[in-house]
C-alpha cells in the first residue's frame, strides 16, 4: 500500500515538472484564494533606454528632493515615470530607489508596505467606531491585523524592524496624525 502511493505521488510530480509553464499550477492570493496571473510586467531586457537624457547622478539627486518632501519609494518611482519618463531607476544607476534613500539616510524606520497597511487599518477602526455594525469592514480590519503581524514578524527576522518592536496600535496612531 505504501510503495503504491510513493509511486503515485512520484509521477504527480514528475508529471508537474514536465508540464510547460502555463499550465503549472499557481499558488493563491493570502486571503482571496484567487489563482489569477494579471498585474503589470518588467521589460525582458534591462538595458538603458535611448530616450533617456539623465545620469544616474542626477536622478539620485531628484530621489533625495522627493523624499526630502516627504514622498514614498513608491510614489518616487511613479512620479519620476510619469513626469521625467524614467521606466526603471534600478537601469539606470543600477540602485533602487530604497537603496538611494538608505544611502542618504532619508528611509523611514518602518518600510513602506507596513506603514500603508497600518495606516489603512487606523482608516477602517475609525469607520468602526461609528459603524459597528458593518462586518465586512470588520473582516478587513482582522485581516489588515493579520498582514500586519505578518510583515512585523518577517522585518523582524531580516533586521529591517528592531527585535523589541511591537505593533501598539495606539502608538502609531498618535505617530501617523
Amino acid at each position: 500500500m505504501g510503495a503504491a502511493l510513493a509511486i503515485k505521488i512520484y509521477s504527480c510530480t514528475k508529471n508537474f515538472i514536465n508540464r510547460p509553464k502555463n499550465l503549472q499550477y499557481r499558488m493563491a492570493r493570502m486571503h482571496s484564494r484567487k489563482k489569477g496571473k494579471a498585474g503589470s510586467k518588467k521589460p525582458l531586457n534591462n538595458i538603458k533606454p535611448s530616450w533617456i537624457r539623465y545620469k544616474d547622478r542626477e536622478i539620485e539627486l531628484l530621489i533625495v528632493k522627493l523624499a526630502k518632501d516627504g514622498k514614498t519609494p513608491s510614489a518616487i518611482g511613479m512620479h519620476l515615470r510619469d513626469t521625467y519618463g524614467i521606466p526603471s531607476v534600478k537601469v539606470i544607476s543600477e540602485k533602487s530607489i530604497t537603496g538611494i534613500m538608505k544611502e542618504k539616510k532619508l528611509l523611514s524606520a518602518i518600510p513602506e508596505d507596513l506603514m500603508s497597511i497600518i495606516k489603512r487599518n487606523i482608516i477602517v477602526k475609525k469607520h468602526l467606531e461609528a459603524n459597528h455594525k458593518d462586518m465586512t469592514a470588520k473582516r478587513g480590519m482582522q485581516l489588515a491585523d493579520s498582514k500586519i503581524r505578518r510583515l512585523v514578524k518577517y522585518y523582524k527576522r531580516t533586521g529591517k524592524l528592531a527585535k523589541n518592536w511591537e505593533y501598539d496600535p495606539e502608538k502609531i496612531r498618535m505617530l501617523i496624525e
